[in-house]
């Protein structure tokens, strides 16, 4: 089975923190919560993230001084989230390093649906100058699902589907001939 991808959750409300995290753990995605920006930025190198979800505002060291320190020498895509809602706010934190905005409060669906924009925009690139071994893809006559960019074609025509169930259908393709709980 792929490794699970990591998503850093920082934000002061550990409500809003373990809501998030219990929204992404449901996509299987591992979480990492923590309330302040020093511990973000002790959890960079440790957890190792795939994306940082970053309110803005923290206590000691805020969200923009976070997304500078992080943007020094790492690349982890990094969504804002603020109740700081007016245009300079947002365009201040996409200047500084962040691949999105979000404005509190937010539906968590959405907010999943981001994260999961996010990290297929960041893993796109990697994955077209490596090799086909990252590309996550199964392949029988007349059907092609493929993970790597959420597709499936059936007899050369694009099926549209739910993340969820194209992920289920890959999950089960990758596996003939075994039988498995509904968990």
């Amino acid at each position: 089975m792929v490794a699970k991808q990591k998503v850093l959750i920082v934000d002061d409300d550990e409500n809003i923190a373990e809501l998030i995290s219990l929204y992404l753990t449901k996509e299987c995605y591992e979480t990492q919560i923590v309330y302040d920006g020093e511990s973000a930025l002790a959890q960079l190198s440790t957890f190792k993230p795939h994306l940082i979800i970053l309110d803005l505002m923290l206590p000691g060291m805020d969200g923009y001084q976070v997304c500078r320190e992080v943007r020094k020498n790492n690349n982890v895509p990094i969504i804002m989230l603020s109740a700081k809602g007016e245009t300079f706010d947002k365009v201040l934190g996409l200047e500084l390093g962040a691949d999105d905005y979000m404005i509190k409060p937010f539906e968590t669906k959405e907010l999943v649906a981001r994260v999961k924009a996010v990290l297929r925009r960041y893993s796109t690139p990697s994955t077209s100058g490596s090799t086909s071994s990252d590309i996550q893809c199964v392949t029988y006559p007349d059907l092609i699902i493929n993970l790597t960019n959420y597709s499936v074609k059936y007899c050369g025509r694009n099926i549209e589907m739910p993340p969820k169930e194209l992920e289920l259908l890959y999950f089960l393709a990758a596996s003939p001939n075994q039988v498995f709980t509904r968990e």
